[in-house]
C-alpha cells in the first residue's frame, strides 16, 4: 500500500468565503489538521477544481482527500474519486446557511466552520479506500420461487433482459389464482369492460423462452449461500431433488383467500355463498353464459358483500383492506349483467375503494345497473332456496335486508409468507404446512414477516427488499394486490434482483449504499464470543463458524453498521467507517471551557433521514445554533457506546441522535437499526450516573427526511435545555 499523504481544499464558492475566513480554515487544516497539502478554490465543483483536484492526486501522489464546502450529499458526481479516500466538511448547508448573522453570530460561526474543518480532517486520516470484497460471486441466474402470474411476469423480465431464470412451482402447472380467474379488472382503456387475464399466452412465452427453465410439482428443500452464490436445493414431487446455483432469488409465492369457513356468522362454509374464488370457478364454468350455483339452478340474484373478515377491529379476523377486492367484485357483478341484464346485482360496501382508473369501471359498472348499497353486512341466514343478507344500512342509519340465490363474501388475502405456512387443497386432508423458502440462516428458515404475514420490507424507499439481501419478495406476497400492481411489482422485483447480482459480482454492497465497497472486517482475536452482532444484524449477514465465532458473508451485508455498533470490544470496523472515524472527530474539537457559556452538543445524525434534514433546514434558511456540530453515521443503529462515553468523558455538554422512525410502521433503511440505537440508548442513564451526569445529557429523537424546521427546533429548544442546566463539569478532564 502507498503511503498516505493527506490533502485539504477549501471552497470559497456559494458565499462561503463571504461570511467565513478561508484563511483561518486553511490554517487549521495545514497545523491541527496536519494536512500535507493545503488549497484553497472559489468554485471547487466547477471543471477547474476538480481538475485541481485531480492533477494534485495523479501529480502530487496524494491518497486522502478532504474537501470544506458543501453538504456531502451534493456534488457526489463531481467528487467523484474511486481510488482516493474522500470526506467533506459541511460549511455551506452546515454553517453558512443555518447561522444567524452580525456581531457574535460571526464569531460562532467561525469556531462552527473551525471545527467541522478538524472534524474532516481526523475523520480522513482515520479512513481507508475499500478494496471491495475479495469474495466476489459472479453467479447471475435468477430463481423465481413461485409460478403465478407474479412469478411468471418477474422471470419474463428478468430474461427479456438477458438473464437466466428458474421457476419453481409447488402446483403441476403455471398461473395461479390468474389461471383461475376467468376475465380481470381492466387494466387498459376504456377500463368498462372484465378484459382478458392473458394467463395463457403468459404461459406459452414461459415455456418457449430459451431462458427459463420450470421445475413443477416442486418446492424449495434448502437454501444456502448470498447474493452471487446461492445454492438452492429442489425438490419434486416424485422425490427426486437437485441443486440449482443461482445469484438472486425472487419469491413470489402468492396468496391464500382467507378462508371463509371462519366467518359463520356471514354464511361462511353455508351453501351458495362463495369467496371471489368461488365465483370465478362457476364463472369459468359458465364460459360467458348465465352463472348457475353448485347445485345447478341459474343465479337471478346475487349480493356482493364486502370487506368480509377484512378491515376488523376485533382481532378475530384481517385487520387490513386487502385492495384490490372492490374492484374484483365490480367485476364480478359484471359477469352477471353481461350474462343477463336482468339479474339482480347488489353490492354492500362500507367504503368503495377503486384506485386508478377504478372510476372509471365503477361508473361502468352501475349503467349496467348494478345496485352499490353503502351498508355493512351483520348476518347471512338460509331463506328459503336462497338466502337473506342483513346489513346496517349506513346511510339510512336503520337495519334493512336483502335476499339472493348467491351470497359472494369479499374475502382478502392472506400471503404464502413465512414458516408453516397452511396452504389448503380441494381436499381438506391434503392440506399441508410448508415452509417457503427454508433458509439454512442462523436466524431463521424463512424471511422475517410483518405482524400480519407480509415480508418485512421497507415500505417507502425499497419495497421489493426484504432483510435478506438478494431475495426479493413480489406480488401478494409483500402486501394486497391486485394483477396489474402484481405485474409491475414483478419487474421492480425483477430489477433489484439484477441489481443484486452484479453489485455481488463487483464485490459491492447491495442497498440502501448500492455501490459501497467497504464490508466488515472483524478481529477474530479480540472476540469475547457475546454473539451481540450476531442476534442484531437485521439481514442474517452473520452466521457462527465451529468455534462459534462470527462469520460475516460480506454479499448479504448492507453496510449499516449495526455490528459494529452492538460490539461491546469494538473489533468489528470498516475501511472508510470505523469507531475510530467517529470517535476520533468527537475527541479532536478545541473544547471551550465550562465557564465561556458556549457549549458543544454532538449530534450523530442518521445519514438517511435525520442528516437530509438538516441539510434541508439550510436549504430552507431555518436558523439553528451554532453550538451544535452534526456528524453524520450510517445508521443509528452503528453508534457504539463508547463514542457516548467519550463525548462525556470530553465534555460535549449534551448529545442528541437523530435517527428514523422504528416501530411496526418504521422508517429505518435499515429496518431495526433505529430501533436497536434506542435500546441501547435506554441503557445510557448508568453511564451519566457513573459521571455524576444528568440524563438529559444524552436524548434521542426520530426524524423524518421531510423534518427539517422540526429539526431546527429539536436544536435551538435543547440547546436552551442544556443551557439550563448548565455546562458539563466534564469540561478539561477528557
Amino acid at each position: 500500500m502507498s503511503e498516505m499523504k493527506t490533502a485539504a481544499y477549501i471552497c470559497t464558492g456559494c458565499g462561503i468565503g463571504d461570511k467565513i475566513d478561508a484563511g483561518t480554515l486553511e490554517k487549521i487544516a495545514a497545523k491541527e489538521g496536519k494536512m500535507a497539502l493545503v488549497k484553497r478554490h472559489e468554485f471547487l465543483c466547477g471543471a477547474a477544481g476538480v481538475q485541481m483536484i485531480r492533477d494534485d492526486i495523479d501529480q502530487e501522489g496524494v491518497t486522502h482527500v478532504m474537501l470544506a464546502g458543501c453538504s456531502r450529499r451534493a456534488k457526489s458526481e463531481a467528487f467523484d474519486f474511486p481510488a482516493t479516500a474522500t470526506t467533506r466538511a459541511n460549511l455551506r448547508e452546515g454553517v453558512l446557511w443555518v447561522v444567524a448573522e452580525g456581531g457574535e453570530h460571526d464569531e460562532i460561526r467561525q469556531e462552527m466552520a473551525d471545527d467541522y474543518v478538524r472534524m474532516a480532517c481526523a475523520e480522513l486520516k482515520k479512513m481507508k479506500v475499500p478494496a471491495g470484497n475479495p469474495a466476489t460471486a459472479n453467479n447471475k441466474r435468477i430463481l423465481v420461487v413461485g409460478g403465478g402470474f407474479s412469478g411468471m411476469t418477474a422471470a419474463l423480465a428478468a430474461a427479456d433482459a438477458g438473464y437466466q431464470a428458474v421457476i419453481v412451482e409447488k402446483s403441476g402447472q403455471l398461473g395461479g389464482w390468474a389461471a383461475r380467474t376467468w376475465k380481470r379488472v381492466p387494466a387498459a382503456m376504456p377500463y368498462a369492460e372484465p378484459q382478458e387475464t392473458g394467463v395463457a399466452e403468459l404461459i406459452d412465452r414461459i415455456v418457449s423462452h430459451p431462458k427459463i427453465s420450470v421445475h413443477l410439482n416442486a418446492t424449495v428443500a434448502e437454501t444456502r449461500g448470498a447474493p452471487g452464490r446461492f445454492a438452492v436445493d429442489v425438490a419434486t414431487e416424485s422425490g427426486a431433488a437437485h441443486s440449482e446455483e443461482v445469484g438472486a432469488i425472487i419469491q413470489a409465492s402468492g396468496f391464500t383467500p382467507y378462508d371463509i369457513a371462519r366467518l359463520p356468522e356471514l354464511g361462511g362454509g353455508a351453501p351458495n355463498v362463495v369467496d371471489h374464488a368461488g365465483l370465478e370457478a362457476l364463472a369459468i364454468a359458465a364460459d360467458g353464459g348465465a352463472i348457475k350455483r353448485s347445485d345447478g339452478a341459474e343465479v337471478k340474484s346475487v349480493v356482493f358483500v364486502q370487506c368480509a373478515g377484512q378491515r376488523d377491529d376485533s382481532g378475530a379476523h384481517l385487520p387490513y383492506c386487502s385492495g384490490h377486492c372492490c374492484a374484483t367484485s365490480i367485476k364480478q357483478a359484471m359477469y352477471f349483467k353481461n350474462a343477463n341484464p336482468d339479474v339482480d346485482t347488489v353490492v354492500i360496501y362500507q367504503d368503495l375503494r377503486v384506485p386508478g382508473m377504478g372510476e372509471d369501471f365503477y361508473r361502468s359498472a352501475q349503467n349496467k345497473g348494478v345496485i352499490f348499497t353503502k351498508g355493512k353486512a351483520t348476518a347471512v341466514k338460509a331463506a328459503g332456496n336462497g338466502l337473506r343478507v342483513d346489513f346496517r344500512d349506513l346511510i339510512l342509519d336503520e337495519d334493512a335486508a336483502v335476499e339472493a340465490d348467491l351470497v359472494v363474501l369479499a374475502t382478502g388475502q392472506v400471503a404464502n409468507s413465512g414458516v408453516d405456512i397452511e396452504l389448503p387443497d380441494e381436499d381438506p386432508a391434503k392440506a399441508q404446512k410448508v415452509s417457503i423458502l427454508n433458509l439454512a440462516y442462523r436466524q431463521g428458515k424463512d424471511l422475517p414477516i410483518l405482524k400480519h404475514g407480509f415480508n418485512d420490507s421497507h415500505f417507502i424507499c425499497f419495497p421489493y427488499e426484504t432483510r435478506r439481501t438478494g431475495i426479493y419478495a413480489s406480488g401478494p406476497v409483500r402486501r394486497p394486490m391486485d394483477m396489474q400492481q402484481a405485474g409491475e411489482d414483478a419487474v421492480g422485483a425483477a430489477l433489484k434482483a439484477i441489481q443484486a447480482v452484479e453489485n455481488a459480482s463487483l464485490g459491492r454492497a447491495a442497498h440502501p449504499r448500492s455501490g459501497d465497497l467497504s464490508f466488515p472486517n472483524v478481529r477474530l482475536e479480540g472476540c469475547t464470543q457475546c454473539k451481540r452482532c450476531t442476534v442484531e444484524c437485521p439481514f442474517g449477514a452473520i452466521d457462527e463458524d465451529e468455534k462459534r465465532f462470527p462469520v460475516f458473508n460480506e454479499s448479504r451485508c448492507r453496510r449499516c453498521g449495526t455490528c459494529m455498533g452492538a460490539c461491546p470490544v469494538r473489533v468489528i470496523s470498516f475501511e472508510n467507517y470505523n469507531v475510530d472515524t467517529v470517535g476520533s472527530q468527537i475527541k479532536c474539537l478545541d473544547m471551550p471551557d465550562e465557564f465561556s457559556e458556549k457549549p458543544r452538543i454532538l449530534i450523530l445524525a442518521c445519514e438517511n433521514d435525520a442528516y437530509p434534514a438538516l441539510d434541508m433546514a439550510g436549504l430552507q434558511r431555518h436558523v439553528y445554533s451554532a453550538f451544535v456540530r452534526a456528524i453524520p453515521v450510517r445508521c443509528l443503529g452503528s453508534v457504539n457506546m463508547v463514542w457516548i462515553t467519550d463525548a462525556l468523558n470530553s465534555g460535549w455538554d449534551g448529545i442528541m441522535l437523530m435517527g428514523c422512525k422504528k416501530g411496526d410502521d418504521y422508517q429505518c433503511h435499515f429496518v431495526k437499526g433505529s430501533e436497536m440505537a434506542h435500546y441501547r440508548m435506554s441503557k445510557v442513564d448508568d453511564t451519566l450516573q457513573q459521571l455524576g451526569l444528568e440524563n438529559e445529557r444524552v436524548v434521542t429523537h426520530e426524524v423524518a427526511i421531510t423534518d427539517n424546521a422540526r429539526c431546527a427546533r429539536l436544536i435551538n429548544d435543547y440547546v436552551a435545555q442544556i443551557m439550563a442546566i448548565g455546562l458539563s463539569p466534564m469540561k478539561g478532564f477528557g
